[in-house]
């Protein structure tokens, strides 16, 4: 009876209450824009103090979408480092046991105040990444931090801290695996462990993306991450074209899984127009998994696609991915002369989509003269 109606009791009225909450949120804006004022302040004054640092933590913090302030955050801690750097060691004021941790970590020790700090700096953002995850800015300064440290850090030390960072997003991963930012950003972390470590690791991340898969089909980052692999992995393993037409046919057999599991999903039709795109001798930016590929190949495989696909249609006849996937391999396969290709059936197909779609009228009236129907 009380439902979209607030309790109150006693003296308290709705609009006391609401009152009370606007003179907060004004209070709240109040020293927001003080904080605000008085680190742009310190900023143009070249103030690139500790007091000025943590100005930045706090404002960050309420607002880490402020990306001006993250340029901001980075000038002080750059003028910091390279006065770490500047002063070529404090061996001579340094406490012993500062000066034995950095020869026993293989740093001189400003290149250890600079670990350290960059390492403090990577623990502030660990909070905000948890309640921010999808924010840009926040990825961008911790791969300003760790480039940095690859600049002007020993390899082994700078890639104790890419493997850390490799950890991180892969827990980030784990609690939301559909995040771009961390599938973008795991990509640069791994770029980076491969230079410096000088061994490749597309097998590690080609397994990773499977069991990422087998998590969620619909996961359009790792099958986007898996194609960029496969190129890779074939090169790595020195492939001959037995070896490639193997691993094709295991990716097809893959995609075509989880395609009958669910048609509906388009992340899962991207990946199987990637597979078949490399057949496709005209795309000259297309990747080369099968080599060699004759045109009997690639009638082979179209036409062995073409009756997978119409079996999907068996319970799915609404799904517009099918129909665009018949008429597109179709097409194809008529331009490789045309044997076995569906015109007849194309013209239904077409049909279909200008029912199922119609708001993309244009589009299949566009389709219809380009496959000549």
């Amino acid at each position: 009876m009380s439902h979209g109606v607030p309790r109150v009791s006693g003296t308290a009225t709705t609009s006391g209450k609401s009152e009370q909450a606007r003179a907060k949120e004004r209070q709240q804006i109040e020293q927001y824009k003080q904080l605000e004022g008085d680190v742009r302040a310190r900023i143009s004054a070249h103030d690139y103090s500790n007091a000025s640092l943590q100005l930045t933590s706090k404002l960050l913090s309420q607002n880490p979408e402020y990306y001006t302030i993250w340029n901001d955050r980075r000038r002080i801690l750059q003028h910091v480092f390279e006065q770490e750097l500047g002063e070529g060691g404090k061996s001579t004021t340094a406490p012993q046991q500062d000066i034995d941790a950095a020869h026993k970590a293989g740093l001189s020790l400003p290149q250890r105040e600079i670990s350290l700090l960059i390492q403090e700096d990577l623990h502030f953002l660990l909070p905000l990444l948890k309640q921010f995850p999808k924010c840009y800015w926040i990825w961008n300064h911790r791969s300003w931090l760790l480039r940095y440290a690859t600049s002007h850090l020993p390899p082994h030390a700078t890639l104790e801290l890419w493997q850390a960072e490799l950890g991180l997003v892969s827990k980030m991963l784990a609690l939301d695996s559909r995040n771009f930012h961390g599938w973008s950003y795991r990509r640069e972390v791994i770029a980076e462990m491969e230079k410096l470590s000088g061994s490749g690791m597309a097998e590690k991340e080609f397994e990773y993306t499977t069991r990422m898969i087998g998590t969620n089909l619909s996961n359009f980052s790792a099958w986007h991450y898996r194609s960029q692999l496969i190129s890779t992995l074939l090169q790595n393993r020195r492939a001959d074209s037995e070896q490639r037409r193997s691993t094709f046919d295991a990716e097809l057999e893959l995609i075509t899984r989880a395609l009958y599991t669910d048609p509906y999903d388009q992340s899962l039709w991207f990946y199987h127009e990637y597979l078949m795109a490399t057949l496709d001798s005209s795309n000259a930016g297309a990747q080369i998994i099968l080599h060699p590929c004759t045109d009997a190949d690639r009638t082979a495989y179209l036409s062995q696609e073409l009756d997978s696909i119409r079996e999907m249609l068996d319970g799915a006849e609404d799904c517009k991915y099918i129909y665009h996937a018949l008429l597109q391999y179709a097409n194809r396969l008529i331009g490789l002369g045309g044997h076995g290709a569906p015109t007849a059936e194309m013209k239904e197909w077409l049909s279909e989509l200008r029912k199922m779609d119609p708001l993309r009228a244009r589009r299949w009236e566009d389709l219809e003269t380009k496959l000549k129907l």
